[in-house]
């Protein structure tokens, strides 16, 4: 009899996560009789996989997920690994694994089931496409690979397409180091109550080696192998209130610098030979890399199998609609952009900085872009992506701008705005993040100048950069120098949203130390949009 090795004890869970990631674990036990039954369904490739299969150990210590909802569906998301910073500990089989979906936590009426094959080839994670789903309902849903039980989780599918929903909510976060404090801000989220999506605008793994005087610390040295990436989400995942809000509400993920390597653009590693001093590192060779990190990232979201890499390429771009009241589309800042100009940092301009050929999306995702950026559509048009798109100008003469966010690729907002105005859309939202601090403005024909055509919530980040603060010293004149810039706060936390016909609610919400356990839910902003009229109101 084939056996998983035994798992070392999992760091202890708070209340909270342990009720939201194990929702009716005795309704579990009760339908073991019932997903047994499964095993009828299982496909001729899941047979041959391997019979009968039996573990002692628990095989979801990395929890469940759902994400990319659809009206009639979504994907359900596991990876079985007694191990899991071990490279999994899986033998190298595939293991059928049954998945089902009912209409109560307690998994009495199945809506939909089937079997699934955790493959060696994707460190035996399970990507579930359901389909024949309701649309806009919650359901929830489990796994089993032989004896081994997963957690329930809670998911939702979006509104039918001619639907016009009252509302929709929903919650951007990222940029969660894990050595630069506690997860808490995922946990509250776990706890907001019915989120329809939840956009994580990347970072949700870094890429270095460990630090000391840290809260916590990395497992292990700066990642280059697939098995190097493996275990670093590992890490992450076995975090409880991360674990938990996965467990709670469907995600739209998306990634930015750190799942590959920092300030990475395109084909070119940051380490270019020309910064921090280190040796040049070829195309080619950053190529291997950045297969070994996409592979990863799609093993451990909740994604479609149209995302899966294809080597070192990866369609990440993609979009989704909620009824009539929101379109969202999730872009890649990262992987067809030209090379950050003059150095990257934060500069002052160089001759390179307005060079009408940069890419921020690269041609075909920026024609795919221009062609759902068109009024009536959906009543409110949402751009998911990585970095502030929002001119800040720092202190200088001339200003020094970010070079690795949209300042530093004019030519590209440029375009993007320009294509916006001309078909006469207004109702644009744009979330962002990346910057470790919250910010909210309007977003102008012309950077910051011209006719408004939107607004933008860059989201502070989950723990990364350690505790923060309420402002800092350059603040007050940092708004004044941007008088489009009309909130900023330094705490962690994320955005949260609720979208209607007429108007979105947004709120900042933040916690007062990620250094220490435990810190409680606060409000820092509060702001309102109204349809028609791009500007921001106060909350």
């Amino acid at each position: 009899m084939l056996r998983a090795r035994r798992l070392r004890p999992r760091p202890a869970m708070d209340s909270t996560a342990r009720h939201i990631l194990e929702l009716s674990r005795r309704g579990l036990l009760r339908g073991a009789a019932g997903l047994a039954a499964l095993a009828a369904l299982q496909p001729p490739a899941a047979r041959h996989a391997w019979a009968q299969p039996r573990f002692t150990d628990d095989l979801f210590t990395l929890g469940v997920a759902s994400g990319e909802p659809w009206p009639d569906g979504v994907v359900l998301w596991t990876r079985l690994a007694p191990e899991p910073l071990a490279g999994g500990g899986m033998p190298r089989r595939a293991v059928p694994v049954s998945w089902q979906v009912a209409e109560e936590p307690e998994m009495r009426t199945i809506a939909a089931e089937g079997v699934a094959l955790a493959r060696p080839e994707l460190g035996h994670a399970v990507h579930v496409e359901v389909s024949g789903l309701r649309p806009g309902r919650p359901y929830w849903y489990r796994f089993r690979a032989g004896e081994a039980l997963s957690p329930v989780g809670r998911t939702r599918t979006a509104p039918a397409p001619g639907a016009m929903p009252g509302r929709l909510r929903f919650a951007q976060a990222g940029c969660q180091h894990y050595e630069h404090g506690h997860f808490t801000a995922w946990r509250h989220i776990a706890e907001e109550p019915e989120l329809d999506f939840v956009f994580h605008y990347g970072d949700y793994i870094y890429e270095g080696a460990p630090r000391g005087g840290q809260p916590r610390r990395h497992n292990s040295d700066e990642l280059y192998s697939l098995d190097d990436y493996r275990n670093r989400y590992a890490q992450y995942r076995l975090d409880p209130h991360l674990a938990a809000a996965h467990a709670a509400h469907p995600f739209l993920p998306s990634f930015d610098d750190h799942e590959v390597h920092n300030d990475w653009a395109g084909a070119f590693s940051a380490d270019d030979g020309t910064r921090h001093g280190r040796p040049a590192v070829p195309p080619e060779i950053f190529a291997l890399r950045r297969q070994a990190a996409f592979q990863a990232w799609y093993e451990h979201m909740p994604l479609r199998a149209a995302q899966l890499p294809r080597g070192p390429e990866i369609t990440a771009w993609r979009g989704f609609r909620f009824g009539r009241l929101l379109e969202v589309s999730v872009l890649d800042t990262r992987s067809f952009r030209t090379d950050q100009p003059c150095g990257d940092g934060t500069v002052a301009p160089c001759a390179a900085w307005d060079d009408p050929a940069a890419q921020m999306l690269g041609p075909a995702q920026e024609a795919w872009l221009a062609g759902r950026l068109r009024p009536g559509r959906a009543r409110w048009s949402l751009l998911a992506q990585q970095v502030p798109m929002l001119r800040r100008a720092f202190g200088g003469e001339p200003p020094r701008l970010s070079m690795d966010k949209w300042d530093g690729y004019p030519a590209a907002r440029e375009r993007l705005l320009a294509g916006a105005e001309a078909a006469g859309l207004r109702d644009l939202l744009v979330l962002s993040g990346d910057v470790h601090s919250a910010w909210a403005g309007t977003l102008h024909r012309d950077a910051a100048e011209g006719p408004a055509l939107g607004v933008e919530y860059v989201a502070t980040s989950i723990s990364s950069g350690g505790d923060g603060s309420e402002q800092l010293g350059t603040t007050p004149a940092m708004l004044a120098r941007n008088p489009h810039l009309r909130f900023f706060n330094n705490r962690r936390g994320y955005t949260l949203h609720e979208a209607r016909e007429g108007r979105v609610e947004s709120a900042f919400v933040a916690v007062a130390a990620v250094t220490r356990p435990g810190a409680a839910r606060e409000e820092r902003g509060r702001f309102v949009v109204e349809a028609g009229n791009p500007a921001l109101l106060p909350g």
